[in-house]
């Protein structure tokens, strides 16, 4: 398997986006901070791909209103991979008639 993108490119990536997002609807970081109720500091890191914790991920998403983004990280799970490993195959061939036993 092979790791497209490092760490530190997925965290630039990530702050990126929410900077991008951040001036398509004219903030500037102090009100997104203040909306987001995170620290501007926090919001810079985030921003400049620095670190930033998932608690300010999630609450900067909410304040740019991009909430349903993380839904796409873990959707939902339709059956579980355990429930599939002990469900019996079904059946590809009919058996064959048993001859009767003689006694």
């Amino acid at each position: 398997m092979e790791i497209s993108k490092t760490t530190e490119e997925w965290e630039a990536e990530l702050g990126e986006q929410a900077r991008n997002l951040r001036l398509r609807q004219n903030l500037d970081q102090q009100t997104l901070a203040e909306r987001a109720g995170v620290g501007l500091s926090a919001l810079k890191n985030l921003e400049s791909g620095k670190g930033a914790t998932v608690k300010t991920l999630i609450k900067t998403l909410r304040a740019l209103g991009r909430a349903q983004w993380l839904e796409t990280l873990a959707p939902a799970v339709s059956i579980s991979p355990l429930q599939m490993l002990k469900a019996k195959p079904q059946r590809q061939r009919a058996s064959r008639p048993r001859k009767p036993t003689e006694e």
